[in-house]
């Protein structure tokens, strides 16, 4: 059997590095990337949510992080929705929070299916 090729996208370093390590150590590895996968993956902490966001079942294509449920204001000082008044923000729309590099971070989805 041929030593696979490295994805074209893998940075020179590893796609060079890899291939000499022993077993034992790629194992490690395997196991310590498939952990880190898993961190970034998990859901975030609703307590990590703001304050206005109503985590939702709904998932999407993505299948990663906390999807919720959140008004917000579209940063024109002149809207009605710069006053944060909850009745007068825009919305809600679905945003999915995730972590990214230890980093938590969000993504606009749309606007819920049933609404």
């Amino acid at each position: 059997m041929e030593q696979p090729s490295p994805p074209a996208s893998l940075p020179k370093y590893l796609a060079e590095g890899l291939p000499k390590q022993d077993t034992e150590t790629l194992h490690e590895i395997r196991n310590y990337v498939e952990a880190l996968i898993e961190y970034r993956d998990q859901s975030v902490d609703t307590d990590e949510l703001p304050e206005a966001a109503e985590p939702v079942d709904e998932s999407d294509s993505a299948g990663i992080g906390t999807v919720v449920k959140e008004k917000v204001t579209c940063g024109d000082d002149s809207c009605k929705c710069a006053s944060g008044n909850p009745a007068d923000m825009h919305g809600p729309y679905l945003y999915r929070y995730y972590r990214e590099n230890g980093t938590m971070k969000s993504e606009y989805i749309g606007k819920p299916g049933g609404e």
